[in-house]
């Protein structure tokens, strides 16, 4: 769990903004939301084949630019 250590004389604000900085860096958000509700495993599986498909052809779209 990520936390801050209130200095002493600190704003609040700053140490909200080191703490919500500690969250993401943890991933704590991202794991909040793919965990809202229930994914099949063949779901899962599938969404990962997609997002792995997408990031092939964005490779493949930026290498034929260069070219």
């Amino acid at each position: 769990m990520a936390g801050v250590i209130v200095k002493e004389d600190e704003p609040f604000e700053q140490a909200l903004k080191r703490f919500k900085k500690a969250c993401e860096k943890a991933g704590i958000l991202s794991e909040i939301k793919k965990r809202e509700y229930y994914e099949k495993p063949s779901v899962r599986r599938k969404k990962k084949l997609m997002a792995a498909r997408k990031r092939l052809l964005k490779r493949l779209k930026r290498m034929k630019q260069r070219d």
